[in-house]
């Protein structure tokens, strides 16, 4: 199966923070392999911002070590890498004074689409939107791509929000989440949507259950001082898993379009119960290969989490009384992002009872093997009677799709294309951030009000043995993160 690439109109690209660790490791790489696939044209422009002076050859050599450190091999084509680069410039900018705008507003072009790109600190992100508009640098044709953190509260999120509101209409602003960019994430649309084989099934009559399950074997060394100011809820908690389930558990959209979708998503938000804090687990991995979270956060008093488990309900007719178990964490014994739906038993067995469950599974993994598993029972090979196994009807998209399936595009390759094509599908809306951060405060309210300290987890290990509790008590296990 071939993949189509579609090239996408002429655009000028300003990177705000080009010459950080986000730039380098994500978007030049993203948008050099966009290069190589045909998918920029050639008079496309990727325009470098920043504090640090630099002229254009200066920034050339930044993007080609971008290149050359997080591109694969096979894909570092010298000719290749020698005309992107050509397509790339420098303009040293102070976000808060007169420094460098003339000369951007110079550099950009009217007649193609603008995009700004904001991979710098949110306190900057009002001051660099009204600066794009007082310099008559922004237009209707432009757009503002922002990355996460949106806020670290519900009333930092409105502020942020009406900072970028000042300058740019909402039609014109691109939160970008990264998870959201991920092929599988997309196929669980279509996995939903395009098939009549489990739409019907979709409910609380058929589900038993749903896990979301985001855990990273790294610590939170580098950015200890930052991470400890949010913690697992706020940081992955409030945005990506949040978004996880609501396309797990939204309405179908009447058309696949950005905002019947989102309208959608909010709607989850929106029906979402109040946690209690019996259904939440907050735990703090301890010294081991690695040195303990308060030792990489510098902060021996720490009460921030780095694991989090939750059991949520979702108040609607087709989720109630059906529970999403959310976890997330670091330093634990694999890197595993997955969506779990769980189906519920038959309501009668004709076959003699085993000790093997017999309910069906889909599994729709993000990473590190984008993939979808459907779990079915079928009769155990041999002549030893009719004995029932779980076997998977697996889909791994390097195998079912081929050589060329193999090489799937990084989230950040596809979001960016859309930013240029003008599709907010998989973007973010400001009252769906809103609506986020309202169901996310109380929460983190309740427990800093108690003072609990996060519970200790070794490293390696699948978390606080609390959070296995939270489903053993259910009668129900966490799945796949103990292999």
């Amino acid at each position: 199966m071939v993949s189509r690439t579609i090239p996408v109109d002429s655009f000028d690209l300003v990177l705000f923070g080009a010459t950080g660790d986000l730039a380098g490791r994500k978007i030049l790489p993203s948008l050099y392999r966009r290069f190589l696939a045909g998918q920029m044209p050639e008079d496309a422009r990727v325009i470098g911002a920043a504090r640090s002076e630099m002229d254009d050859d200066g920034f050339r050599d930044v993007v080609r070590a971008a290149i050359e450190e997080f591109v694969a091999k096979p894909m570092q084509d010298a000719g290749t890498i020698d005309a992107f680069l050509q397509q790339c410039s420098y303009i040293p900018i102070d976000a808060k004074g007169e420094g460098g705008w003339k000369e951007l507003k110079k550099s950009v072009r009217d007649d193609v689409v603008k995009a700004f790109y904001f991979s710098v600190a949110p306190s900057i992100f009002g001051p660099l939107a009204q600066q794009l508009r007082n310099h008559g640098i922004a237009c209707e044709n432009s757009r503002l791509v922002v990355e996460k953190p949106f806020g670290t509260d519900l009333e930092t999120a409105k502020k942020l929000n009406a900072d970028l509101a000042a300058s740019f209409d909402e039609t014109q602003i691109y939160r970008i989440d990264h998870f959201l960019g991920k092929e599988t994430v997309q196929n669980l649309m279509a996995v939903r949507f395009a098939n009549v084989l489990f739409e019907p099934l979709w409910n609380e009559r058929y589900v038993d259950h749903v896990q979301i399950t985001v855990a990273e074997t790294m610590g939170v060394g580098g950015r200890g001082s930052y991470y400890d100011k949010s913690g697992a809820m706020r940081d992955m908690v409030q945005n990506h898993l949040m978004q996880l389930l609501c396309l797990t558990a939204m309405e179908p959209p009447n058309q696949f379009e950005p905002d019947r979708l989102r309208d959608e998503k909010l709607k989850v938000i929106r029906a979402l119960d109040p946690v209690p804090l019996k259904h939440v687990v907050r735990g703090q991995y301890k010294e081991g290969e690695h040195p303990s979270y308060v030792e990489d956060a510098e902060n021996p008093e720490s009460l921030t989490e780095s694991f989090i488990a939750l059991k949520v309900g979702i108040s609607n007719w087709r989720w109630k009384n059906t529970p999403f178990y959310l976890r997330t964490g670091k330093r634990m014994s694999r890197r595993l992002s997955e969506i779990v739906v769980q189906f519920k038993e038959a309501p009668h067995s004709i076959f003699e009872k085993d000790d093997g469950s017999t309910a069906n599974s889909l599994t729709i993994r993000l990473q590190p093997d984008e993939g979808i598993d459907l779990s079915v029972t079928i009769k155990e090979p041999g002549p030893g009677g009719m004995r029932l196994v779980n076997v998977p009807l697996d889909m791994t998209f390097a195998d079912a799709l081929g050589s060329e399936g193999a090489d799937i595009p990084d989230a950040y390759e596809r979001l960016i294309m859309d930013v240029i094509r003008g599709n907010q599908t998989l973007f973010m809306r400001g009252d769906e951030v809103e609506a986020a951060w309202a169901w996310t405060d109380p929460i983190i309210a309740a427990w800093e009000e108690k003072g609990d300290r996060p519970l200790p987890y070794s490293q390696g290990s699948t978390g606080p043995e609390e959070a296995q509790m939270l489903m053993h008590k259910d009668g129900r296990r966490w799945q796949h993160l103990e292999g």
